[in-house]
């Protein structure tokens, strides 16, 4: 199965709510589909700030990723951060993931992103071999933090 990216546009959305339903269930975060659709909504219709981009063939998506922009002085300029990266389990030890993030990484270094950040829980050993095989490193001398609004 191909990992074909589709930068998604308004009319996926009934598709990527349903796949971002999917991963918040998997990992037991709670939203509303009314707040889940505000929030991809944006990105659908262009926002500046992130872009969602459906993997797999257009009409039947397997999974999906979700890249938010942001700035930074020390990295020299635009920087991405992996928001949500989900491919169903049904499909998934593949081979889709690197392939995604091979496809992707050099579109967002054309498009002027200096560098690519992500989170990744502690316990989650592939998905952090993964991570560290397409080059990913963790910064020792930090620790992401985070206060809600």
């Amino acid at each position: 199965m191909s990992a074909a990216l589709h930068l998604a546009k308004p009319a996926d959305l009934p598709r990527l709510q349903s796949l971002v339903a999917a991963f918040h269930a998997q990992e037991g975060i709670t939203q509303s589909d009314e707040d889940r659709a505000a929030a991809l909504t944006p990105l659908l219709q262009g926002t500046p700030h992130g872009a969602a981009y459906l993997i797999g063939p257009k009409n039947g998506p397997v999974g999906y990723i979700v890249v938010a922009f942001g700035y930074s002085v020390e990295m020299g300029g635009i920087i991405g951060f992996i928001d949500e990266f989900y491919i169903r389990e049904n499909v998934r030890g593949r081979g889709m993931g690197s392939e995604v993030l091979r496809t992707l990484m050099p579109a967002l270094a054309e498009y002027g992103v200096k560098a690519l950040h992500l989170e990744v829980k502690r316990d989650f050993d592939g998905a952090k071999r993964l991570y560290s095989r397409l080059g990913f490193v963790a910064r020792d001398d930090y620790h992401l933090m985070m206060r809600r609004f």
